[in-house]
């Protein structure tokens, strides 16, 4: 079974670009399905996040384009977006994802939802049934690689997330957050994130909510909060807003953010694709607006870690392709055992079996080490107990 992937991230394409190559979860599963579904396509894994889109492949026969197979599945135009996809085969293609796990290619080096997300990423696979065998491993080490990855200590001296950076660059542009008034749109991961460390700075932070269910809505404590459509209201007198939702549509746009009478001087937008209008800032000067490719701080990295980790990386490849080699050689250990019972075939049974690892010692590969040996043998009395 041959693996190949082909994505694109911040590193080549904008914010503009990759946003109309993002999906949410939902889309996600059906793309998985539709690509599984293709002709020689064994199983399928999409990766979509703020900073990468990405598609993991397990094929028969001749390897396809992923990329293009990708935004077939997706309707979108492939010339558009061919010049920032990248394609990796093979190797090159289990050790991106293993490096994407540990957050070596992440915008923020080192930072901490890329693992959440891979691991998603392999759920919703599994919910849509695309999950081949292949590809189930490959992202399940990449997890565990990932893991381990971040025991090693933190890669570099930076905050770990872009709501950490947002808030980084609101205390850069405002001065000292206490006391600064901001709303923040969207209550999901990254909003509750973004409000938590705005409230941990002494801003009066308001929360925007599309509904409220008793117990099971969660607002960070000492956020106030305010329903979604009541956004333009809660904005006013605001000095910044954040958002950072999943709406196929403009959180904050032009012309209603335009009535308002006391304007928030700083505007950052965490989603994608993105929150607010673009052109706003434009429209209005004097009003900033920032968007996840104005946080891209990549620190500098720890060379002892660092190191730590690129060796957790090529350890868990290692760990793949043992259980790739395995899973190719099980017909030809079919093979051997229908062999060795053709051999033994009459004979005493302790003659037999010393016969049969004889000859089967003597038809592998050189070299064959005393350890390797031990192992066997160890396996063989475990499961003779």
């Amino acid at each position: 079974m041959a693996l190949c992937m082909s994505g694109l991230d911040y590193a080549k394409a904008p914010v503009a670009l990759r946003e109309q190559l993002s999906f949410t979860k939902n889309a996600v599963a059906g793309l998985d399905r539709t690509l599984a579904g293709l002709p020689g396509v064994a199983g399928a894994v999409v990766l979509s996040t703020c900073n990468r889109t990405e598609v993991y492949l397990s094929c028969e026969g001749d390897d396809p384009d992923p990329g293009d197979l990708l935004c077939r599945a997706a309707g979108a135009d492939y010339a558009a977006f061919a010049p920032a996809l990248v394609t990796r085969r093979g190797e090159d293609c289990v050790r991106h994802l293993m490096e994407v796990s540990c957050a070596l290619r992440s915008q923020i080096l080192g930072e901490d939802q890329i693992l959440t997300q891979v691991k998603t990423a392999l759920a919703l696979a599994r919910e849509a049934g695309t999950a081949d065998a292949t590809l189930e491993t490959l992202f399940r080490t990449a997890a565990a690689c990932g893991k381990a990855g971040k025991g090693a200590g933190r890669l570099a001296a930076v905050p770990a997330s872009a709501a950490h950076q947002a808030v980084a660059a609101l205390g850069r542009a405002l001065g000292p957050l206490a006391g600064r008034r901001v709303l923040v749109i969207g209550n999901g991961e990254m909003g509750r994130l973004a409000a938590s460390l705005l409230r941990e700075a002494g801003c009066a932070v308001t929360v925007t909510l599309r509904s409220y269910r008793h117990g099971e809505t969660i607002v960070p404590a000492g956020c106030a909060v305010a329903p979604y459509e009541d956004r333009y209201s809660a904005m006013e007198g605001a000095e910044a807003v954040v958002s950072a939702t999943v709406s196929p549509h403009y959180t904050v746009a032009a012309d209603p953010f335009g009535a308002l009478k006391s304007k928030p001087q700083v505007l950052v937008d965490l989603a994608m694709p993105r929150d607010i209008q673009p052109d706003l800032s434009q429209r209005f000067p004097g009003v900033a607006l920032w968007n996840i490719d104005d946080l891209r701080p990549q620190g500098e990295a720890d060379s002892r870690v660092l190191a730590q980790v690129q060796k957790t990386v090529e350890d868990h490849m290692e760990r793949f392709r043992q259980w790739s080699v395995y899973r190719e050689s099980l017909p030809a250990l079919e093979a051997v055992k229908a062999a060795v019972l053709h051999r033994v075939r009459g004979m005493e049974a302790e003659e037999a079996a010393c016969k049969a690892v004889d000859l089967l010692a003597g038809g592998l590969p050189a070299p064959l080490t005393p350890e390797a040996l031990e192992a066997c043998a160890a396996k063989i009395r475990a499961h003779s107990r």
